[in-house]
């Protein structure tokens, strides 16, 4: 089954962090997804770019709204994701327990939904 580990932290952790932390991050982030596609249980994922990047569109009444930022303010912001295949839940939580994201932050797993 595929799921979707959803990475969620505070941003400002992350702005925060001087460039020997932020090396130690992606090198922990590195390690992870090496470790992952080694598997073969890797079937994507990207970081997405801060929430001051977003823009939320909405359409009411035939109309569409754009709104700079995203939808809700939150203490965590979804960072990145990474999908992967999985024998079951069990196996997707494991995985997600790894993310270096999980020790300050959450990762959400979600089963992809498959219309086949």
């Amino acid at each position: 089954m595929r799921y979707l580990l959803l990475i969620y932290g505070a941003e400002e952790l992350m702005s925060n962090h001087n460039e020997e932390e932020m090396g130690k991050v992606m090198a922990a982030y590195n390690s992870y997804t090496e470790e992952l596609q080694g598997s073969g249980k890797m079937l994507g994922g990207e970081a997405l770019q801060p929430t001051a990047n977003a823009t939320t569109i909405r359409v009411r009444d035939g109309k569409t709204v754009v709104t700079d930022g995203p939808f809700a303010e939150t203490k965590e912001q979804l960072g990145g994701y990474y999908a992967v295949e999985a024998d079951n839940l069990d196996e997707a939580m494991e995985w997600a327990a790894k993310i270096p994201g999980a020790l300050s932050g959450s990762i959400e797993v979600r089963p992809i939904v498959d219309f086949e």
